[in-house]
Formats: C-alpha cells, structure tokens, sequence
C-alpha cells in the first residue's frame, strides 16, 4: 500500500506520485507520514519535505503552505516549491552566506522580517541539496 502524494504552487503542479512514506516540514516540527495515517490538516513551515519511493528519498523544498491527509492521499498546496535537483550547490551556499549577512545587517522589523524568511529559505536549499548528496 502506498501514499499518493500531490504538491501543488500557484502556477503548476510540482508533485504527483505514489510513495511508501513522506516527512513534512509542519509548523510545529518533521511530520512523518506513512499510510494508514489519520486524517489530518496542518500549516507547513518553510523547509524540506523528504519523499521516499522505494529506498531512495527525494527532497523538495516548501515555501510554505498546508497538507491535508486522508485515505493514503495527501494534498499539500503552497506558496511555493522547489525540487532540489533544479538547484546549484554553489549558488544555494553563496545565496546561504549572503541571506545570514543580510540578516545581521537589517535594521527595520520589515527588513529583519524579510531577512529571516530569505535565511530559512536558503538553509531548506542547502539542506535539500545535502538529502540529494547522501
């Protein structure tokens, strides 16, 4: 038995596949999903949701969103979505290095607000890049 698992953004359908399990970056921490799981409805954090189909793990970088699971599907819909395969090592580590400067230069709670959400969402690059290296 498996889990049928769609991720959709607001401009395409990033995901849409069977799989035997699947971690979600929720709001409140790594959701492990597997199936025969009870209905549920939860926020999703920007992060890196971790897909397994057979003994690999596939990852895929969130933006943002919520995850409805019931009877073995799981519909996830964000603000948007990155597969780690698209994305440059080099660049995700620089993007990394100048998303903490930016950080720590920020001076209004807008800017510092920004600069937060940059920084996580460069870690969940470099993070999904690191599940692809293991």
């Amino acid at each position: 038995m498996t889990l049928h698992i769609r991720v959709i953004a607001p401009d395409r359908t990033v995901w849409d596949a069977d799989a035997e399990e699947v971690i979600l970056p929720s709001s409140t921490g790594q959701l492990g999903i597997l199936t025969g799981h009870i209905p549920l409805l939860t926020a999703l954090d920007i992060g890196v949701m971790r897909v397994r189909m057979e003994k690999d793990w596939q990852p895929i970088i969130l933006l943002g969103g919520f995850a409805e699971i019931e009877n073995n599907n799981i519909t996830i819909l964000v603000n948007g979505a990155e597969e780690a395969s698209e994305i440059n090592t080099d660049t995700a580590q620089k993007y990394l290095e100048k998303a903490t400067i930016a950080l720590t230069d920020a001076k209004t709670n807008r800017d510092k607000i920004e600069a937060t959400q940059n920084l996580r969402k460069a870690r969940a690059r470099v993070q999904a890049i690191n599940v692809l290296n293991t």
